[in-house]
């Protein structure tokens, strides 16, 4: 499992995460929860789904 989520990537994503739960909160719903997905793909720089898509948005490592 190596990282695959880039630095405006992981910001963005961990955003969003805190948003999306804090609308928990703030409406009384329970698809706030969502924003976990997002908040820990951010914080572990690794998201399962863009292996699938070929994506990969952390930088090249320099040989």
């Amino acid at each position: 499992m190596s990282a695959n989520v880039g630095g405006i990537d992981r910001i963005l994503r961990i955003v969003v995460g805190l948003v999306l739960i804090s609308l928990v909160w703030l409406v009384p719903t329970n698809w706030g929860w969502v924003g976990i997905v997002p908040l820990v793909t951010g914080l572990f720089s690794f998201c399962p789904a863009y292996p699938l898509l070929g994506l990969n948005t952390c930088p090249m490592k320099k040989a």
